[in-house]
């Protein structure tokens, strides 16, 4: 029997379960993560996040992300946020501004004065090898926009990977949008090798939207980091928003701001919260 700390945090209702590898031994392959992420009986949380040791020599940490069936994926804005908040309140760092490494790559994150944090989430990819995405045809690889067909009908995504893939979706209302039923239709569609993230954006204005996304390996969550960078750089690519200044991005569990233009970095900004501290036994 092996005793675990752990810390559970939230970014915009985005909830994780925090684990210091650094300090304790933990080995994700031995550990039952899917239990610990029933909402019913274990712990509760959309993703665990485990911090390491970084494998590269320029960065200060490693960060790894298991969603709540147990798999492990590339990337989590939100959990971001929670890393970095976490590494500076248990004084694993001094620094405000960290470099992380990552499945999907460096991500650079900043704790900013206000206590909000900013994560730079590196250039978005848009190539469908990059996504990865099998396009119908190789007209609709060169797309800025590309069809999925569910059943008989064509839906238009635009496919951006933000270190882990995502298809956004332009919806008229995201109240009413189908987002349970097609958002595990597309997760897991042939056309995506590797599943997708699928995110419903309905453009208010140039500079604001509401967001819902069907995260792969989660189902729907309250916020989600990666798929806001994702659908403010495929409406800015498609000319519904502006890049001239931070799109406003707002999910069910709260705003964040994204800052993008064509060749740059995505910037992403939004609070991590602490919600306890505990330990379990497995």
């Amino acid at each position: 029997m092996k005793t675990l700390k752990f810390t559970k945090m939230h970014g915009l209702g985005n909830d994780f379960m925090v684990v210091d590898a650094l300090n304790q031994d933990f080995d994700p392959a031995e550990a039952p993560i899917a239990a610990w992420a029933d909402r019913h009986t274990g712990i509760g949380f959309d993703q665990l996040l485990l911090i390491e040791a970084p494998q590269v020599q320029a960065a200060d940490f490693r960060y790894r992300i298991f969603n709540a069936d147990g798999s492990e994926v590339e990337q989590c804005g939100n959990g971001a946020r929670c890393f970095v908040r976490f590494v500076s309140d248990k004084g694993l760092t001094g620094k405000h501004e960290i470099v992380v490494e990552t499945s999907g790559g460096l991500i650079v994150p900043q704790l900013l004065d206000d206590g909000l944090v900013r994560v730079d989430m590196g250039k978005p990819l848009f190539a469908p090898e990059e996504i990865p995405f099998k396009p119908v045809s190789a007209e609709d690889g060169q797309a800025s926009v590309h069809t999925v067909v569910v059943g008989t009908d064509p839906v238009p995504v635009s496919c951006v990977n933000m270190g882990n893939p995502h298809a956004v979706i332009v919806v008229e209302d995201v109240d009413t949008a189908p987002v349970a039923h097609l958002g595990e239709a597309i997760e897991r569609h042939a056309q995506f090798p590797q599943r997708v993230n699928v995110g419903f954006m309905q453009v208010l204005s140039p500079a604001h939207i509401r967001l819902r996304v069907f995260e792969r390996g989660v189902g729907e969550t309250q916020a989600c980091g990666t798929g806001a960078c994702a659908a403010a750089v495929a409406g800015i690519r498609q000319g519904l928003l502006f890049d001239a200044e931070p799109v406003r991005v707002d999910l069910p569990g709260g705003t964040l701001y994204i800052a993008w233009h064509d060749g740059a970095h995505v910037l992403m900004t939004g609070p991590a919260q602490t919600v306890f501290e505990g330990e379990v036994s497995y």
